[in-house]
Order: C-alpha cells, then structure tokens, then sequence
C-alpha cells in the first residue's frame, strides 16, 4: 500500500520499470490493481533490523504484468476486461482472477422477469410472459446477412430444383422472432431444445431459402437412424445426452473446472471464429461489388444453412463485441465440444467424418471439436476394415 512518504522500495521498483518502456505508473494504480486480483502482492523479504521494519520485493511476474497493464488501462476498462485481455495475450494474470472474469461473462446473459422469480432459480412462466410483455426478440438474420443473401438472390436466381428433393419436410414452421426467443429462454433455463425446434429454428434463421436439407436432416434423425436416434434423443425429441438445468450454470461451473490451457484454446477459437466469419462476409462482399460471384459466394451459400452459417449470424448479432463477449463464446465452444466428446461415447463414430466436410462447421471450430472425437485407429482395426 503507498503511503504518506511514498511508494514502497519494492513499488518504486514497478513504477521504475514501467518509465523505463516509456510508460508512467503511480502508486495508487498499483494498489488499485492488486485490490482487483490483477497483480500480486510484493512479497514479503527479510527485517532491515533495530525497528526499522522490512523489506520486500516484487514477483518476477509482476514486471511484465505492470507494462500490460499500463498498456491497456484506460477510463472504462473494467477490471474483469482487463483479466481476460491480459489473459488471452499469455501474461499470468492471477488464476482466481481469471476464473471469476470468465464467470462474471457468463453472468451478463440477463433474461427479462427473472429477478422477480420466487426461489432460488428464474421461473421459466414469470421469464416466458415478461418476454412477451417487454416484446423482446431475437434477431434471427443480422441486417448484414440479409442484404448478402439478397444480393446472391439478385445475381444467381432460383436455386435448382434437386434441391427442394432433399427436403423432406412438406409443411415447415419456422419460428418467428418471438417464438425464437421463447425457445431461446427456455433452451438457456431447461438445457435442452427438441430437434423439431432445432429444425424450425434453422428455417427460420434461412427465410429466403426454398428448402433446407440439413433441416430436414434434423429434423427426420428418429426416421433415418433409429438405433442411434433411441440412444440419443427422448420421447418428446429432446437430446437425453445435454444436461438439464439453467445453462448458464453449467457454462459457470467450465470457468471452475476446465483447465487455464481449455479457456485459452476456447478464447483463441473463439476469436478466430469471429475473423472468419467477418473475412467471409467481406469476401463474399468483394466478389459481389465486382459482379464475379465465385468461391467465398459458393462457400457462404453451401454454409448458410448449416451450423457455420449459424456462427456467421451470431458473430453479426454481436457488433459491439467486448472481452466478455469473448469469453461467453469460449465457454460456449468448450461445452459444445463436451456434448460432442458424450455424443461419442454413446454412438462412437457418429459419423464425424461430416464434420469433416468443407462448410459444415467454421474451421477453427471443426478443429476445436474433431481434436475431442477423433479416435486414433489401431493396427487391429485398420486390418478389420
């Protein structure tokens, strides 16, 4: 703690070091970063002996920690943003620090009523009517989105009939906007959605599409592959393998449990996700402004309806992305790959080789997900194929 007299010996060695990179530190941000948890304590040394106190010294960490810190620090930077930037750049932020920025991320996903719920947990009615009260809805294609798929629309006409073929479903109901954000609601509060949802839900989010096959796809799983429908599916459709409850608290309890190594893979995902998909919309863009629609056009329309579409919607949804927004979509990606690795060991194979298939899923994704399912195949069973 600074004093009356000045900072510290060990202190005056921090603000020393950060004036030598050409960056001024003082006391009272030092002390203020510590009462965050972002920089550790001075470490205490020996006595100097006849009363005249102690000595002590700074960790070897925090040098490198002071210089970011100075770097990044500004008026309106919360000390959880600062947690994560600090963490993602490698710099050792404190463990527990770190930890509770993740879960303070997960504590920004407010739903309207819940806070008026009786008990200990949002009752899903009192959330369901406020949301109709309050008219709140999801965007289900980003303004972006639309104007893209408009373009393509424009410049390539109708998409062929073999198409339509592949779906199945004669009578699609997708969702509105507020049926979306019912389902959102109650997908965030139950853990679980039915695949039937699951199906309308891509409908909707693909309204200028005359057919959607990989709707379709969901939606018939109980049809097409009964052994391991019945394995993984309930009676009223829902995924028996997600685990129920307030999905929230599951993401809470990964910030706790997965390892500093997971929480990094997952923020770098994360990341390269959103480049991905903002470098695809350019692309796309770039291509359309010179009237040669050509490979990102044919990568945008075979993607649109399947799960790398969703994530070019959701990082669209997100213009003002912030740290924590980051470290939401981490924790959403390391639970995805969770629920991917339990599908495995109920249905192993499951058939990850689509996975595989170019547009199916983002490329940092496919790479976060196959590293969980992918087995290594024995010499045994090379010689068994």
């Amino acid at each position: 703690m600074p004093s009356s007299d000045g900072p510290s010996a060990a202190d005056q060695q921090l603000i020393d070091h950060a004036a030598r990179h050409g960056l001024t530190v003082t006391a009272k941000q030092l002390a203020g970063w510590r009462r965050a948890g972002l920089l550790p304590g001075n470490v205490p040394g020996g006595g100097l002996g006849r009363g005249r106190g102690s000595t002590s010294s700074p960790p070897p960490e925090s040098f490198d920690l002071v210089l970011a810190l100075a770097r990044c620090a500004g008026r309106g930077k919360r000390p959880t943003d600062l947690a994560l930037l600090l963490f993602a750049d490698g710099l050792p932020v404190p463990e527990a620090t770190v930890r509770a920025a993740f879960r303070a991320a997960v504590d920004t996903v407010a739903l309207p009523g819940e806070d008026d719920s009786p008990g200990d947990g949002p009752d899903l009615d009192l959330v369901a009517d406020r949301l109709a009260e309050t008219g709140q809805t999801v965007t289900l294609v980003p303004a972006r989105a639309r104007r893209i798929d408009e373009r393509i629309a424009r410049a390539l006409g109708e998409p062929p009939a073999e198409l339509a073929e592949l779906d199945k479903n004669t009578e699609p109901s997708p969702m509105t906007p507020q049926d979306a954000s019912l389902a959102a609601v109650t997908a965030t509060l139950g853990g679980t959605m039915s695949v039937q949802e699951i199906g309308d839900l891509l409908r909707a989010m693909n309204p200028g599409l005359a057919a959607h096959p990989f709707a379709s796809l969901v939606e018939t799983t109980q049809q097409d592959v009964p052994e391991a429908a019945d394995l993984v599916l309930a009676d009223d459709g829902s995924l028996t393998f997600i685990p129920e409850g307030d999905a929230r608290d599951l993401l809470r309890g990964l910030a706790e449990t997965a390892s500093l190594e997971d929480l990094t893979v997952g923020w770098r995902t994360a990341q390269q996700v959103r480049e991905w998909a903002l470098g695809l919309c350019e692309r796309v863009e770039a291509e359309l402004d010179a009237g040669q629609p050509g490979e990102a056009v044919t990568e945008w329309l075979h993607g649109r309806g399947l799960p790398s579409g969703v994530s070019v919607l959701e990082t669209l949804r997100d213009r003002r992305w912030s740290p924590s927004s980051g470290a939401l979509s981490a924790l959403g990606l390391l639970f995805q790959r969770q629920m991917y690795a339990v599908l495995d060991g109920l249905v192993p194979g499951c058939q990850w080789h689509v996975l595989e298939m170019p547009a199916v899923l983002p490329p940092p994704v496919r790479d976060l997900i196959l590293t969980a399912v992918r087995r290594e195949t024995t010499p045994a069973e090379e010689a068994a194929d």
